[in-house]
Order: structure tokens, then C-alpha cells, then sequence
């Protein structure tokens, strides 16, 4: 029974409660202006204030309501009596757009065999108190009958109340049997139903949230200097799917592409960012469009449109999807720039504004301008992103979003989802909380993040409970050790030992987390003055030359791709390891010493859990020794108990219980990956 009180003088446009009050419904995205966000079969809490007056019992539900319109119920819990504070966990079984609410109601069988044990067991209104339960408990009936469930332990109850030849003791005990307070938490007797607002959740397929993504230059996979030449050959699509099945080998799951457009010769960079290319220097691929083409046609060195298909089937081939760089600027040389100039900003003399972050200037590109002629400039991205949907692409890595309206963003992912409602886009954007809040809010699933300045424990234990709590309802992290772009003093200067941690940490801490080509060789040497490494592959093939580390090779296990491989082993093992709101904090005698977990019920019938716990030397100079104390009760078990730790990275086993002893560093290994298996 729902009860919706009269109107009765409230001014329009301000909230009625219900009958029983439900404040502070989270998680909530911008008072529900816009959907939190979750994965198919991902678990989150819902949260709300729930009370009412007097002492009559009250009672919640979560219910959450599918893209056909069918409602899901989920019994919350009481957490906090003293604050009112009520939560359940819930789950969506399907992707779409769902919603949820909260309900809150009136417990009457609750309040009955309160009110009525406290009676009878001081021989007050005896009677009264079996008949008020007969009442109670036929209402119950009701309710029960009309979800055609079985009434039998009622119907038992109900002649017990009644039956005064019976001891009061007997009869109150039959109407508050475990079976029927079972029965109850099933199928309550739910009256003045008093529901929350409604609010808007958007259930996306699990690479949303889950991946481990490989990042290469198209043009570098097979690109070779021609010694008789005197000149570079490029890499074409065809070269690059030769590199597939190693990638898919480490275990990753998304090979992520830069541009493959034609690159412009006006203001073209040369190496290392010089102003004065060379004349066999391929520029930047960010530099895009040239007479041959712009965002929707591919570099000639590349190949064609059917090897770039070729391309797309060898990934699948192999089990990995394809992720485009969406970099929305134009060269000099941009079709656009005749076509299209309403999409860029004239200056007073005439001339089109280059890209500038002063002291910075980008002399070979100009950024687009969505203000002169919104609905061209709309239309034509949405075209644009139409010719790379047709040839497969469902992921979008968008360069610089934060340089765009956020606006636009909003409109372009809602328009992509209505026929392609799968699509995935990351931002790269590295710039203000708030810009990176609202571009996850609006649509973007995942957001690179500032995990590569992030090195010590406080910041990384800091960082992560951020995007483990209110953060994961609209925005989900994907860590990157390095980028093309990035290249942190840790990076230069941690040596082998360091990379293993900053991959670990963003492998097992993420449920998304990437990988720059070249990683695997160390490349950490960086352009003087600059975090980014010398010799970039932003301005010049770079021929890495795999063969020499693979088995039999002269530079045979100096590579880290064994690594790589065992971490994505882990996380495809660990199912614990796909979700960022299960991450637990723990706690290590040596400040440099950071120890987390992850757990997660894998079989509800029998209780059963996988539990990840993971714990790092973050110093990548020094091998350290200290005590690690677990908070058991986060990993699903008692405070005393023990259980058998497995290290994945060592394969050792070892008897674990709250506080244990660690050596970790350059000496071993830098971290534990242990499974937890309890006893």
C-alpha cells in the first residue's frame, strides 16, 4: 500500500516527502540530473536516511527497475540505527538504462512481535496482543498469497494466535517462528509505502570497467631503416597485425592505436619536437590531414581501408579489441581548413589561430573552434566517427576532450549510443578535477587519471579510496604507468625494479589500466628539460626490434613482457580484480610499504570468495623488511583467523594471519600478489 499525502499548500516545485521520510539517496550523480554508472553484474551499494516518528517499526527497500520496465527488490539493512543510516547491495543483470529508488515503508509484523514479546512476557494485554496479531498476520496472509506463495506457516500461526487452550508462550512463539520471520524478509507485509525519487543508472557491458589496454604507433610495427637506402620504411596496418598475437600473448585485452590519418607538412616537427623536420621525418600523427585526406581517410604508408579491416579481424582473431585515437585538431593542410573554416578561429589578421598552451606553441595544428557554427561542427564529427563505427571500431580513446565543450561530448556519446550503444570512450584528459569529473559524468566510461605522479603510499592510498568510493558512481580510472607523453622522474630513475611496481600497482589497484609500447625494453630515458622520453615516437619510426627478445634471441629475458603476461594472468584468474568499489586499504609497519586488497563473492549459494591481496615496496632502491596487519574481517574473515597465502609472482605458499612479516625489493621481488585461501 503506497501513500502519497495531499498537496495541501506546498509551493510548487518544491519536493513532497513521502509518508515515511528517504533522504540522501546515494549514489546520486548531480542530484540525479544525471546516471551513476555501473557494469553488468557489477555489485554497488545503495544508501539511504530512513526513519519516521514514534517507535512503530520502519522498514527499506532498494528496487531497482530494468530497461523493460520490471522492478528488482533489494532488502536493505539497517547500519546505523542511531543515524537512521539503511544500505543494500545491489546488482543489474543486463546492460541498458535502468533506474532506481528507495523505498521506505511501515513494518507492522515488525512492530507486532516487538510490542507483543515485551507484553506477553510481562502478562500485559495478553489477549489483546493475540488478537492484534491474528490481524497483522492475516494481512501478511494476504500478501503472501498474492505473490502465490505458500501461506501454510501462517495459516499455523494465525490458529494458534486464536486458540486459548493453547500456553501464550506456544502460541506467540508459532506466529514469530523462524519460518515465518524468514518469510517475512522474502515477502514482507509492506504498508505506506513511501518511495524516494527516482533516479537514472546506465549499465554498460564489463569492458567499461574492466581491461588491459597496449598502446602502439601503427606506423612503427615493422618500420625498418633502409641502410642502401639511406631512408625509413614505414610500418603498415599489415606490419602492425603481425604484432598481434604477441600483444594478445601478455594477456591484453584492447590494442590501442594512435592516429592513422595522413599527417600535414606545413610546420611539420621533426625529432624530438625540433621546428625543422627533415626531409624523411614523418611528423606527429596528432598533426592530422593533408591533400590526401583528414580524420576519415588513413595514411597512405598505412595502407587502405581493407588492410585497416584486415587489421580489426586479426584483433579479434586474437581476442583483443581495437581502440582509435580520436584527436579532434586539424595541420595546416586539413581538408577542412577549405571545406570546413567555419571550424577553426580567425585572428585579426586574418590568419588561423595555431594550437598555443604558453609557453607551448603548436605550430602544425589548429585546434577546432565549436562555437562559430555548433550544428557543422557537430554534424561533421559525427560523421567523421560514423566511417570508423562501420569499419568495427567500438573504442574511442579521445585526445584533449578537456579542450572541447564539455557540451559537445554529452551530445556525441548520447548520439553514438543510440545505434551503438556498446561504443567505450576514454578521455585523456590530464587537466582540473572538475573538467575531469564533468567529462565522466556526461558519458566518457573511462578517464586516464593522475596515477603517473602518484608514488608514494599516502598519495596512492589517498587517491585510490577516491575513486573506490563516491567517484566510482560516475567515474572509472584507467592507470598508465607512461605514456607517449609521459614520462615521470620515478620512470627515469626507479630502473627495472620500479617499472615492476608501477605496473603491478596500476594492474591490480585499476580494473582498467594500459600499457605504452616499449615498456616491456624499459625506455626511460627521458628528453632533456621534458617528462617524456628522448627520441620520441610522436616524431620518428621507432624499430624496437622484437625478435632479439624473444626465446633464443640474444636479448632473451631482458625484457618485461614475461611480467606483463603474468599480471594479466592474475586478473583474468581473479575475478575480484574486475571491480575498482571493492578496494580495501590495509596497513604496513614502513611507510614505503603499501598493502591493499580486493574480495568479492564468486558463489552466493555457498558463500565462497576471491580475495586478492597485494602487497608492494613502492622504494624500487631498496629492499625493505617489515610487518603488514590485515584487516580480516574486509577479506570475509574472523579477526582470528589464519589462512594460505599464495604469492602468484613467486609461487611460494606461506601460513598467513592479521599481522605477517615481508621482505620486498630490487633483491627478489618488489611485490606480493597473493591469493587468499581461506581455511
Amino acid at each position: 500500500m503506497s501513500v502519497v499525502p495531499p498537496l495541501g499548500g506546498i509551493p510548487e516545485g518544491v519536493r513532497r516527502l513521502g509518508r515515511i521520510p528517504v533522504l540522501d539517496v546515494e549514489p546520486t550523480v548531480r542530484h540525479g540530473e544525471l546516471p551513476a554508472k555501473s557494469v553488468v553484474h557489477e555489485q554497488f551499494v545503495i544508501r539511504a536516511k530512513v526513519f519516521r516518528e514514534g517507535h512503530d517499526a520502519v522498514n527499506a527497500t532498494a528496487v531497482l527497475t530494468d530497461p523493460d520496465g520490471g522492478d528488482h527488490y533489494f532488502p536493505m539493512r539497517i547500519d546505523n540505527p542511531g543515524l537512521s543510516a539503511w544500505s543494500a547491495t545491489v546488482v543489474a543483470d543486463r546492460p541498458g538504462w535502468w533506474s532506481y529508488r528507495v523505498e521506505a515503508w511501515s513494518d507492522p509484523y515488525a512492530t507486532w512481535a516487538h510490542d507483543a514479546g515485551i507484553k506477553i512476557g510481562a502478562d500485559i494485554d495478553v489477549e489483546l496482543m493475540c488478537a492484534e496479531g491474528v490481524r497483522v498476520l492475516d494481512r501478511f496472509r494476504r500478501a503472501v498469497a498474492g505473490q502465490d506463495a505458500d501461506t501454510g506457516a501462517l495459516d499455523r500461526a494465525i490458529d494458534a494466535l486464536e486458540d486459548t487452550g493453547r500456553s501464550v508462550v506456544e502460541r506467540y512463539s508459532l506466529a514469530v517462528s523462524d519460518e515465518i520471520r524468514g518469510l517475512h524478509r522474502v515477502i514482507p507485509l509492506r504498508e505506506l509505502v513511501s518511495p524516494s525519487a527516482t533516479y537514472p543508472l546506465l549499465v554498460e557491458r564489463e569492458r567499461a570497467l574492466y581491461g588491459a589496454w597496449y598502446e602502439i604507433f601503427p606506423r612503427s610495427e615493422g618500420a625498418y631503416f633502409d641502410a642502401q637506402q639511406g631512408h625509413w620504411v614505414s610500418g603498415t596496418l599489415r606490419t602492425a597485425a603481425d604484432r598481434l598475437p604477441a600483444i594478445a600473448r601478455m594477456g591484453f585485452d584492447v590494442v590501442y592505436l594512435t592516429p592513422v590519418h595522413p599527417i600535414g607538412t606545413t610546420a611539420r616537427k621533426g625529432r624530438n619536437n625540433t621546428l625543422v623536420a627533415g626531409p624523411d621525418d614523418p611528423g606527429s600523427p596528432y598533426a592530422i590531414g593533408s591533400p590526401d585526406g583528414g580524420h576519415d581517410s588513413i595514411h597512405r604508408d598505412l595502407g587502405t581501408f581493407d588492410d585497416f579491416d584486415f587489421f580489426v579481424e586479426q584483433a579479434r582473431g586474437n581476442g583483443l579489441e581495437v581502440a582509435m585515437d580520436l584527436a579532434l585538431q586539424a595541420s595546416p593542410d586539413h581538408p577542412w581548413v577549405t571545406t570546413h573554416p567555419e571550424l577553426f578561429t580567425t585572428r585579426a589578421d586574418g590568419t588561423i589561430a595555431y594550437a598555443e598552451n604558453p609557453p607551448k606553441k603548436y605550430q602544425d595544428i589548429y585546434p577546432l573552434n565549436f562555437d562559430n557554427d555548433p550544428a557543422s561542427a557537430y554534424a561533421e564529427v559525427r560523421r567523421v566517427i560514423q566511417v570508423w563505427l562501420d569499419h568495427g571500431v567500438r573504442i574511442f580513446r579521445v585526445d584533449n576532450p578537456h579542450t572541447k565543450p564539455v557540451a559537445f561530448w554529452q551530445w556525441l556519446i548520447a548520439d553514438v549510443a543510440k545505434g551503438y550503444p556498446e561504443t567505450i570512450w576514454l578521455a585523456e584528459a590530464f587537466t582540473k578535477p572538475a573538467m575531469m569529473r564533468a567529462l565522466a559524468e556526461v558519458g566518457f566510461q573511462q578517464s586516464y587519471t593522475y596515477y603517473a605522479w602518484r608514488n608514494t603510499r599516502w598519495e596512492l592510498e589517498e587517491y585510490g579510496r577516491e575513486l573506490a568510493g563516491d567517484s566510482a558512481a560516475y567515474m572509472r580510472p584507467s592507470f598508465w604507468p607512461t605514456t607517449h607523453d609521459i614520462l615521470t622522474p620515478y620512470m627515469q630513475y626507479g630502473g627495472p625494479t620500479g617499472w615492476k611496481v608501477r605496473a603491478a600497482v596500476a594492474a591490480m589497484m585499476s580494473p582498467t589500466y594500459g600499457i605504452y609500447s616499449g615498456y616491456e625494453l624499459h625506455e626511460h630515458v627521458a628528453r632533456p628539460g621534458a617528462e617524456e622520453q628522448i627520441d620520441n615516437e610522436k616524431y620518428e619510426y621507432k624499430d624496437r626490434q622484437w625478435y632479439l627478445y624473444e626465446p633464443g634471441g640474444p636479448l632473451e629475458g631482458q625484457s618485461l613482457s614475461w611480467y606483463l603476461r603474468r599480471l594479466n594472468d592474475i586478473r583474468r584468474w581473479h575475478p575480484a580484480l574486475r571491480w575498482m568499489r571493492n578496494l580495501t586499504f590495509h596497513t604496513a609497519d614502513d611507510e614505503n610499504v603499501m598493502v591493499f586488497s580486493k574480495s568479492r563473492v564468486i558463489d552466493y549459494t555457498t558463500g565462497e570468495r576471491d580475495t586478492v591481496l597485494v602487497v608492494a615496496n613502492l622504494d624500487p632502491h631498496a629492499t625493505r623488511e617489515t610487518t603488514v596487519h590485515l584487516d580480516l574481517e574486509a577479506m570475509g574473515m574472523a579477526t582470528w583467523s589464519t589462512f594460505e597465502a599464495h604469492d602468484h609472482m613467486t609461487n611460494q605458499t606461506w601460513q598467513w594471519r592479521a599481522d605477517n612479516f615481508v621482505r620486498l625489493g630490487p633483491d627478489n621481488e618488489p611485490v606480493h600478489i597473493i591469493h587468499v585461501r581461506s581455511h
